[in-house]
């Protein structure tokens, strides 16, 4: 299925800085959807902003001639950004990952409007804010729901035109959640650009009352080796690459640990300490002592012995 072809009358500018947002983008453009400017941020600014799975768009940009804004600013709310939008009067705004709202100014010069793209485990108003995907895992979470809005200008608390469903597996981690959000979205966009250009399509209202997810930060990746073994899990799956993954320390060595999975809850060590490695196998994989059962490090930043503790209070 292509996007319509007349789509000569339609100004169509995408905000992007993410991979995930990337693909979504790629897939849009091979199937006909004309764009007209890309906004995006400079190396500099997205180093500056600690934008975790950053990827620039240049290599579209050259491949479709699809000309790049550079924003002054990752809010938009700069002078130069506001007139940039209200010389070019876009007709629609498609993310390709923009990790900031949009200010009302910027959304007042958009004919239609910006869609927005938010996921929980939850429906909206549940949900919104920051991370949601790692909030999901962390919390052990079954589902994820896909929601598709047009933007005001509070966080995530527009009105839903779709939305879709996926499965949070006990095997998922954050990128192979990324990998389903962007199957999903790639379908709802190719579908839903047309209709929205055309009008034909419904709004409607979020209703109950709204819940938010804090923002993570890197220095929230510390693991409490109190948790369960399976707590421990959800954390490091939620948080592993391109995040910056959930870590520990052995004594001043600062540990990442990049993939784990619970490994029994039936063999017991029961002279060893909560944190403390027990077994090595393949040289590299490591059986951890915890709360309910074991944990298997299976990729980590360093080499580790047996009798080796991680620790809490550190």
């Amino acid at each position: 299925m292509l996007l319509m072809d007349n789509q000569m009358n339609y100004k169509i500018v995408m905000c992007g800085n993410h991979e995930a947002g990337w693909e979504v983008i790629d897939f849009l453009l091979r199937n006909k959807l004309k764009i007209k400017y890309f906004v995006c941020l400079d190396n500099e600014k997205a180093k500056k902003h600690k934008i975790s799975g950053y990827k620039s768009f240049v290599d579209l940009s050259e491949q479709y001639g699809i000309p790049i804004y550079y924003s002054n600013s990752f809010s938009l709310n700069d002078r130069r950004d506001i007139d940039f939008f209200s010389q070019h009067k876009f007709d629609l705004l498609v993310q390709g990952g923009w990790q900031r709202l949009f200010p009302k100014a910027i959304l007042d010069t958009l004919r239609i409007g910006a869609i927005g793209v938010h996921g929980s485990s939850e429906f909206l108003p549940k949900g919104r804010g920051r991370s949601p995907i790692n909030w999901s895992l962390i919390e052990g979470k079954k589902r994820f729901i896909m929601q598709y809005f047009i933007i005001k200008p509070g966080i995530d608390d527009g009105d839903i035109f779709h939305y879709e469903m996926f499965d949070i597996t006990p095997w998922d981690d954050c990128k192979t959640l990324y990998y389903k959000n962007s199957i999903i979205t790639k379908r709802v966009l190719l579908k839903f650009i047309p209709k929205l250009l055309s009008g034909d399509y419904n709004l409607f209202p979020q209703k109950g009352l709204p819940t938010y997810y804090p923002k993570r930060v890197p220095e929230d990746g510390k693991i409490s080796w109190d948790a369960t073994v399976f707590e421990i899990y959800n954390f490091i799956r939620a948080q592993t690459k391109p995040y910056p993954g959930a870590y520990s320390y052995i004594i001043s060595k600062k540990i990442y640990i990049w993939e784990a999975i619970p490994f029994d809850t039936r063999i017991s060590y029961p002279d060893a300490q909560i944190g403390e490695i027990v077994e090595i196998f393949n040289k590299g994989e490591y059986i951890v002592n915890c709360n309910s059962g074991l944990l298997m490090i299976r990729k980590c930043n360093r080499k580790l012995r047996i009798g080796e503790v991680f620790q809490n209070d550190i």
